[in-house]
């Protein structure tokens, strides 16, 4: 309790004095090492590997390294929380960073960013750089207060608690290279430090990197009463007030200066001085205790929101085949259930495919921009090496292609029912050709790609093969034709052009498969015509009793 008075001593004095630590918001690096051209390869990696690490880097106790990409295209990326961040506050931060760098560095191929009170940070580069020792550049700043009596004093003990966390901080593990100290300056004022570094340095380099940032201090800040100092593979700051969580395996030793010894005066003067201190303790002590009892409560509620690593793999039982609700050429697709009880479907793309890579990004990209009631909901996503992950909404009725082509749940679906799956899936399509904020060919529209929800509302899904059209373009063309044989528009299939009319087409298929219940691809009926498309035409002209050879 002695040791918590003290350092609420500091803080109070601190206000009192009333100083403030020069430059307070987050510190953008943006490199002039190359620009990337808007919606290129590049920064369409960019963006996509800074979006997933604020769920990464918190659910990765705090550090999290990344890269996405082939040749000049690859981009690497690292993000690291301070080591008294909560998952929540970690999460807040690095979102809330990745949008400023984002921002800042719109078409840099390299920046980094020191969030305010180095609470996080974020980099991103088109070269390797983990684990690499680099001292520039350097951003600091410092109290505008001074320190102005006992300064021989001051620097001594400084120097002995910043060398304790030094040694403290750079012996930390491949995961947190974190430690904090305290020193007591006098009875009431007590010298607070802090110092990180990534985790992927070596103890040498992230020795040499704070003891770099120390001296750096001294040279432009020395004798402030606080400050900071930031390089990209390590960050320090020290105050005269508590600005961080102390944990015991964290804190180095605490160092305190042999108290000067006064003797009271035999006519009441001493007397008159304890009932002063008295006076100002006991309020002190009252408001500690007051603290102490919240800070139990936030703990209380930390441990209880903190959550297990790899939470995917726990809800689809490490993705066990039970839980698998279908299988295609480059993902399968298992059920999950989270923490919360909420039931997801987790697709997991292969690893080994360079197109399930692409599909991941695409479908990523383009459910993020996208919001209606007829397509599938993103909840989230993961990218960790080779492991890709989707996170969506889980609808327990499947795809429509179980339905209409089961000879048994057919049944359920009258022509009222079917009318409304028709109608859902055409408002999705407007949606996505003309009413977002974006135009969107999905290219592969087919009954295995139409879920249903409890109440067979339909919902577009797989985006996968979509593509990306400007709001004035009506045309494109490709020499690599995806999608499923039988949907596909002429014109794509044999020329590669695709268009809004490309998908008009394969809904036009899935409407006649949703009311003959056959498929384009194994149609049987060749009493009139041979396959479905023609079969159909020929009962049209013959029901205008129009001569037709079919």
């Amino acid at each position: 309790m002695w040791v918590t008075l003290k350092a609420l001593s500091s803080f109070l004095s601190y206000l009192l004095i009333g100083i403030y630590l020069v430059d307070a918001a987050p510190t953008p690096k943006c490199y002039d090492t190359g620009n990337f051209i808007t919606n290129s390869t590049y920064g369409k990696n960019r963006d996509l590997i800074l979006a997933s690490l604020p769920s990464n880097v918190s659910a990765k106790s705090g550090f999290f390294t990344a890269s996405i990409g082939q040749n000049s295209d690859k981009v690497y990326a690292l993000g690291v929380c301070r080591g008294d961040s909560t998952p929540d506050d970690c999460y807040r931060c690095v979102n809330s960073s990745t949008h400023d760098l984002i921002v800042s560095c719109h078409n840099q191929k390299e920046a980094l960013l020191w969030a305010s009170e180095l609470k996080c940070f974020l980099r991103y580069a088109n070269r390797p750089f983990f684990g690499i020792l680099e001292l520039e550049p350097t951003d600091a700043g410092y109290n505008t207060a001074s320190i102005t009596s006992n300064l021989t004093q001051f620097d001594t003990i400084r120097e002995s608690l910043m060398d304790g966390v030094v040694g403290k901080a750079s012996s930390g593990s491949s995961t947190l290279k974190y430690a904090t100290g305290e020193a007591d300056f006098t009875t009431f004022r007590t010298i607070h430090a802090l110092m990180q570094c990534t985790p992927d340095l070596s103890h040498k380099d992230c020795d040499s990197c704070l003891r770099q940032s120390v001296s750096n201090h001294e040279s432009c800040c020395h004798r402030k009463q606080g400050g900071y100092v930031q390089k990209p593979n390590c960050w320090f700051r020290w105050d005269l007030y508590p600005f961080y969580i102390s944990n015991a395996s964290t804190t180095a030793p605490s160092l305190s200066p042999p108290l000067p010894v006064n003797s009271a005066s035999k006519n009441g003067d001493g007397g008159h001085s304890s009932h002063t201190l008295l006076i100002i303790i006991v309020p002190i002590i009252i408001f500690v205790v007051v603290i102490v009892i919240l800070a139990a409560v936030i703990l209380l509620k930390r441990n209880k929101k903190r959550k297990q690593d790899d939470q995917i793999r726990l809800a689809t039982e490490n993705f066990s085949d039970a839980n698998m609700l279908g299988q295609g050429g480059f993902s399968s697709v298992y059920k999950g259930q989270l923490e919360d009880g909420r039931k997801v479907a987790i697709k997991r793309l292969s690893e080994n495919s360079g197109q399930g890579e692409q599909e991941f990004k695409n479908e990523v990209m383009l459910l993020a921009k996208l919001q209606h009631r007829n397509l599938v909901r993103l909840l989230g996503f993961s990218f960790e090496q080779k492991e890709r992950v989707l996170i969506y909404e889980f609808l327990p009725n499947s795809s429509l292609d179980s339905f209409i082509f089961d000879p048994v749940k057919c049944l359920q679906l009258n022509w009222e029912k079917r009318y409304k799956i028709i109608k859902g899936i055409a408002k999705g399509l407007l949606y996505l050709h003309k009413d977002s904020q974006y135009r969107i060919i999905h290219r592969d529209l087919k009954p295995a790609n139409i879920l249903l929800d409890e109440e067979l509302n339909p919902k577009i899904s797989d985006f996968g093969m979509a593509k990306l059209f400007a709001l004035e373009q009506s045309q494109a063309d490709t020499s690599k034709i995806v999608g499923t044989y039988g949907y596909m528009a002429p014109e794509y299939a044999l020329r590669g052009q695709y268009s809004v009319k490309s998908d008009v087409y394969g809904f036009g298929v899935l409407v006649l498969e949703i009311i003959s219940g056959q498929k384009i691809n194994s149609f049987t009926n060749r009493e009139v015509g041979d396959s479905l498309l023609t079969h159909v035409s020929c009962v049209l002209w013959l029901s205008y009793n129009w001569t037709r050879v079919c």
